[in-house]
């Protein structure tokens, strides 16, 4: 390996291959490598691409390419992708973009620094084939993997699982990580309590299914036995649930979440659509009546509540009688949160032979309706908070403005939803403090410290690394 040989890294796709590209980056400073944000001077570039779907392909497709130009004007030598992108296209990707030397799949990526070892040692210029390190697609890393996290500080997402088992039609996910893989429940409470000690507060537990946690051992309750372990771990404020599969929702999870004060009460509940039709073809596992069940229990019994759901529209066949059923249902739960995404076709998926019969006007016009639909709701329910008190999590100086400082409440995930702009007080990162909201958007609030700053966030001293954050 070249002294100081220095890596660039970007990290695409979802909060998953974000822990991913972190324990990719704990491996190579491990191994010596100095990490540099200045691509130019990278000798070393590497993209953590993702598969999931066209618009995310064609991003990390353009990546590549664009760092590829490296090769050329800076002085860069070897251009690696990992990802879920590699996993799927192995073949196409080394035989299109030949700016690659390497890439690596989703279940290899722990290799990294040897494969950069290797690829620095051949001789500069040389034309030798590209290298392809695409074994298992699993890995599940553990409390002693090197991990080098690239956000704040006083949050960090924990994966508890990886693959899943899920046969959704439209969602290529099993084809790119694999069955369903829990982590052991030792490994994870060992990974919080560590990252405990590090000054985290807010730990947000992430999976493809978080309520099949347990289910590859054929045990069910798995999760309910791992939240009573991390609830007992000091130092931790805020334990949310990220994308909890509606059918068969965990038994127990409901009286749990109620009453444990460290779980968010917060449910991140993908329901895809409502018709039917649409969710029997969709292979989802269950139906309107079961999800609506679902709903009024949840809200019946996890008191303050805060509930996210994403939709698909213009999935194939979708007529509109059938997205007027979602839009009336959507109008009539009054959610949170809703995130809609339009039907994209993905090959080797159970749909992608059903066609894409909805045109893309159509399915913009479909998702466009139901945003504005729930902007709408979203005002008037953050409306509704003006001269109320909240505790929030301080994240530090706003984005927008450093004259502002931005927070959370346990109903706000890090990253998808909305934030509190606060101007009025002085808090510190992984402080957390009462708020009085002032003004609400559809998606934000503004808001004032009623009470004096103090401190939940123990050592605080390691600042966020600068490399990169996710795209």
């Amino acid at each position: 390996m070249s002294e100081n040989a220095k890596i660039g890294f970007v990290s695409l796709g979802c909060s998953k291959n974000q822990v991913d590209s972190e324990v990719m980056l704990g491996v190579l400073t491990g191994a010596g490598f100095e990490l540099t944000r200045e691509e130019a001077q990278a000798d070393v570039l590497i993209v953590n691409t993702c598969g999931f779907i066209d618009k995310a392909k064609q991003e990390s497709v353009d990546t590549i390419i664009e760092l590829g130009e490296y090769k050329k004007t800076g002085r860069c030598r070897v251009l690696i992708a990992t990802g879920c992108l590699t996993e799927r296209y192995r073949e196409e990707l080394l035989k299109e973009l030949p700016e690659l030397d390497a890439i690596v799949g989703t279940g290899d990526f722990p290799k990294i620094a040897d494969l950069c070892r290797l690829l620095l040692g051949r001789s500069h210029g040389s034309s030798l084939m590209p290298v392809q390190w695409t074994g298992s697609p699993t890995f599940l890393y553990g409390p002693e993997t090197p991990r080098l996290r690239i956000g704040a500080r006083h949050w960090a997402y924990v994966k508890v699982s990886e693959g899943c088992h899920r046969t959704c039609s439209f969602c290529i996910i099993p084809g790119i990580r694999g069955g369903l893989q829990s982590r052991p429940a030792d490994s994870i409470v060992g990974e919080v309590e560590h990252l405990a000690g590090e000054g985290v507060v807010e730990v947000n537990l992430i999976a493809q299914d978080m309520s099949g946690y347990g289910m590859d051992w054929g045990r069910r309750g798995e999760l309910i036995h791992l939240l009573k372990r991390l609830v007992k771990i000091s130092g931790i404020r805020w334990i949310r649930l990220l994308y909890l599969y509606p059918h068969r929702f965990p038994d127990g999870l409901m009286e749990l979440m109620a009453s444990e004060e460290k779980i968010c009460k917060y449910v991140d509940l993908p329901l895809q659509h409502i018709d039917d039709d649409i969710l029997r073809r969709m292979n989802r596992g269950g139906n309107s009546h079961e999800i609506r069940t679902l709903l009024d229990k949840l809200q019946k019994n996890i008191p303050g509540l805060i509930l996210r759901t994403t939709f698909i529209v213009g999935f194939p066949g979708e007529t509109e009688k059938q997205h007027q059923r979602l839009y009336n249902f959507v109008r009539e739960i009054q959610f949170d949160r809703v995130g809609v995404f339009t039907y994209s076709p993905e090959e080797g998926t159970a749909a992608y032979p059903l066609g894409d019969t909805v045109s893309e006007a159509v399915k913009q016009r479909r998702r466009n309706r139901l945003l504005e639909l729930q902007a709408k709701i979203s005002m008037k329910k953050n409306s509704a908070l003006i001269g109320t008190v909240h505790t929030v999590l301080v994240d530090g100086l706003s984005s927008e403005t450093d004259l502002l400082l931005e927070g959370r409440t346990a109903g706000h995930a890090p990253e998808i939803d909305g934030k509190i702009y606060i101007n009025e007080g002085t808090a510190k990162p992984g402080d957390f403090v009462q708020i009085e909201i002032t003004q609400a958007s559809h998606y934000d609030l503004v808001g004032r410290i009623v009470t004096s700053s103090q401190s939940q966030s123990g050592n605080l001293s390691h600042p966020a690394h600068p490399l990169l954050h996710p795209a």
